[in-house]
């Protein structure tokens, strides 16, 4: 949990105990078989079934995920589907949508195009400093 949220970063600000402990909670409750199955399922390669997607796709990643590190993952979607977005949530964990929910909510938005076009390279990048 605590590199899912980056709490030695993130804790007391954008994550709060008791969000913390619900996540927890949670994954306690989960069935042993499915907990299992779930990381069998993560080490299949579905690369090859990414060419099929032709609806828009939007990939939204934080760039301080240390569960499942942006450069490794989320950088390397986009490439392999016909028809994909990029949103990097500056500073944003694994668990972006309990830490940076507004910063989320945009990129869907800018996703259905209600706010801001990507750049130039295809990415729209969300946090302190970005263009609004």
């Amino acid at each position: 949990m605590d590199r899912s949220y980056n709490v030695d970063l993130l804790g007391g600000s954008r994550v709060s105990d008791q969000a913390w402990q619900n996540s927890f909670y949670v994954a306690i409750s989960a069935s042993a078989h499915a907990a299992l199955s779930c990381v069998t399922a993560c080490l299949e390669d579905f690369r090859g079934d990414l060419a099929t997607i032709s609806i828009p796709v939007l990939v939204i990643q934080g760039d301080q995920d240390r569960v499942l590190p942006y450069e490794a993952t989320g950088k390397r979607l986009p490439p392999l589907l016909k028809n994909a977005r990029s949103a990097v949530i500056a500073g944003g964990p694994h668990a972006i949508i309990w830490t940076h929910a507004d910063e989320v909510n945009r990129a869907m938005l800018d996703f259905i195009g209600y706010l801001r076009p990507a750049g130039p390279d295809g990415i729209v990048r969300h946090g302190p400093g970005s263009p609004r």
